[in-house]
């Protein structure tokens, strides 16, 4: 749970709607295993700790449940949701198609901006491959992850497809537990990146495809791997993505 004494990261002067704030600092505590499966998440006491009128926290929770991150219980309130393997797996199929169509997009559009950010996230991730005992930092991972995410989305000049891809991709790391029972996975996952970006870097859409389909579906196998461990999938963050 997060501490009362934890300082919100943002400060009044920011100009962003604070629902969207409070929208992303709680559903990076659930990302992060801060908040749990089962866990209550009280109105008020997120609202104290936070600093801030029930409000925003009312409507960032309310924009939660309707992306399944949460549920309301009788008689308990906001509950962070258990999502069963069925669910998760219906999410793959789904990533499998839609991140397909974002690697051949960004291909298909690739200009000589984007293919400098790609340059230096290809040369980054090389640099990575030769010290891999760095992806053993679970923020280092992470940051890695969002860049390709990023860079995929914005390539791809299709905000609506970006925006489907991140909550897909939020919404497995936050109910799988890969990280824990599929050791090498986050290499191997940095390398299927690698793979995409030289594909689109080149332009080479066809093969873009291929790869993210693979991806996918190596992401898919190690969630299944290691869905066998735990019956029921946790809150820990998705190696795999």
């Amino acid at each position: 749970m997060i501490s009362e004494t934890t300082n919100p990261p943002w400060t009044d002067e920011e100009l962003s709607p604070i629902r969207d704030k409070v929208y992303f600092y709680i559903k990076d505590a659930i990302l992060r295993g801060e908040f749990k499966a089962g866990d209550r998440l009280i109105e008020r006491s997120l609202a104290q700790t936070l600093n801030i009128s029930r409000t925003p926290v009312r409507e960032a929770l309310f924009r939660l449940e309707s992306q399944r991150f949460v549920s309301t219980v009788p008689r308990k309130g906001v509950v962070v949701n258990e999502i069963s393997r069925d669910e998760i797996l219906e999410v793959f199929l789904i990533l499998s198609s839609l991140e397909s169509l974002a690697v051949r997009l960004a291909a298909q559009k690739i200009d000589a901006q984007t293919i400098a950010e790609f340059d230096r996230e290809i040369e980054t991730l090389e640099r990575i491959q030769q010290n891999p005992e760095e992806l053993g930092e679970q923020e280092l991972h992470l940051e890695v992850n969002l860049r390709y995410n990023d860079l995929i989305g914005r390539a791809s000049k299709n905000f609506r497809l970006h925006e489907m891809l991140v909550d897909l991709k939020d919404y497995v790391r936050a109910f799988s537990n890969m990280s824990k029972h599929t050791p090498g996975r986050a290499l191997e996952a940095l390398n299927e990146h690698l793979d995409i970006l030289v594909a689109v870097r080149n332009g080479q859409a066809d093969l873009a495809e291929s790869y993210a389909r693979v991806h996918i579906e190596k992401a898919k196998r190690a969630y299944v791997q290691s869905s066998v461990s735990e019956p029921e999938p946790g809150l820990e963050n998705a190696s795999g993505d």
